[in-house]
Formats: C-alpha cells, sequence, structure tokens
C-alpha cells in the first residue's frame, strides 16, 4: 500500500509540471508574463532590458547606468593622465641626465684636445733644428709639465669617482684649479674631500681650488 501511496505521488507530481509547464507556454502566448500576483505586458517586460539588476533585486535605470561608466571612464581617464605625467617625469629625469653626463664628456674632450695642439707645438718646436739649447729647453719642460698635469688630472677625477661622485671634470689653468661634479648638492665634508685630493695630487693652494656642481 506504501508503494501504491509512493508511485501516486510521483504521478501526480509529474502531472502537476506537465499542467504548469503548459500554463506557462499559454500565458507566454498570450503577450504576458506572470510573476506572483501582477501581471506585466511584453512589451513593459522587454523594457527591462534597459536596466541593469543590481543587489537587493533593485533595477539601475538607463540614466544611472551612463552615470557610472561616465566616472569610470573619467577615473580612467585621470589615471591615465597621471602615468602620462610619471612617464613624463622620468623622460625629463633621464633626458637632464644624459645632457649633464655629455657636458662632462664634451669638456674632457675639449680639454684633451687642447693639451694634444698644446705637446703637437712644442714637438714641432723640438724637432726644428735650428733652435737654440735654451728654447729647447723651454719646450722639453713644458711638455713634461703638461704631461704631469694630465697625469695629476686623471688620479684626481678617478679619486674623486671613489668618493661617490659619478662624474667629474678638472681644469687647471696655471695655478688655478676649477673642478666641476656630477652631484645635486655638495656637503661640507664632501667639498672637504675634493680639496684634499686636489691639493695633494695637483700641488696647489687650497685658496686656488674652486669647486662647483651641475
Amino acid at each position: 500500500m506504501k508503494v501504491l501511496k509512493k508511485n501516486q505521488l510521483i504521478i501526480l507530481v509529474i502531472a502537476l509540471m506537465f499542467v504548469t509547464a503548459g500554463y506557462l507556454n499559454y500565458t507566454a502566448n498570450e503577450g504576458t508574463v506572470t510573476t506572483g500576483t501582477n501581471t506585466v505586458k511584453e512589451e513593459q517586460y522587454a523594457a527591462i532590458g534597459d536596466a541593469t539588476l543590481v543587489n537587493s533585486g533593485e533595477l539601475l535605470e538607463e540614466g544611472d547606468k551612463q552615470t557610472i561608466i561616465n566616472t569610470i571612464n573619467n577615473a580612467n581617464i585621470a589615471k591615465e593622465n597621471k602615468d602620462n605625467e610619471v612617464k613624463n617625469d622620468e623622460q625629463n629625469t633621464v633626458t637632464t641626465s644624459t645632457k649633464t653626463d655629455d657636458y662632462f664628456d664634451n669638456s674632457k674632450l675639449e680639454r684633451d684636445k687642447m693639451y694634444s695642439q698644446m705637446l703637437e707645438s712644442y714637438q714641432k718646436i723640438l724637432e726644428n733644428t735650428s733652435i737654440s739649447a735654451e728654447q729647447k729647453a723651454i719646450s722639453e719642460q713644458e711638455v713634461a709639465k703638461i704631461n704631469q698635469t694630465k697625469n695629476a688630472i686623471m688620479i684626481c677625477e678617478n679619486l674623486i669617482s671613489t668618493k661617490g661622485f659619478a662624474n667629474s671634470v678638472i681644469f687647471v689653468n696655471d695655478t688655478s684649479v676649477n673642478i666641476v661634479v656630477k652631484a645635486e648638492t655638495l656637503q661640507p665634508e664632501q667639498i672637504a674631500q675634493i680639496q684634499n685630493i686636489i691639493t695633494r695630487e695637483l700641488k696647489v693652494d687650497i685658496t686656488n681650488v674652486h669647486i662647483s656642481n651641475k
């Protein structure tokens, strides 16, 4: 008996499913949709497609949706502008650094070119058989002095680099020495280190040492 009641229950559930499906099909063909106790026309139901379902079953109307889209777009534009600003700042920093490095490289080239021309001039004097012994001696002294200065400059620039400076260039004019180092600022202890190197290697008085940064 229990088995029979169970089978009857199953048949009843299946029958109810068919009846429900048929009813829904009928209402769809009639152009209406039934939800609870409310009947909505097909045209009205289709209009819901212009809205977006949000939390708690609320509908976001088209105007509100556009406002959110505009807000998102504006946020993306602001982020893109910020990224471009950062990128431009980085490019400007790289460009400035490159120009600074070019200054040091070009200054050293011009300085070495000047020394080469001076040595070439003295060499021509030494090769002239008609010059006096005194002129020859003076030329030899000047050649030795130039080579000594070049070596001292090279040593100074290398020692300055060991103090944390990425680049430097030294100009010697008789007893006056000018040094330009690559740095945003110069601390008193850094200036003292550079002065110590210059006075020791180039044999000049500290009052004749002029330091600047670039």
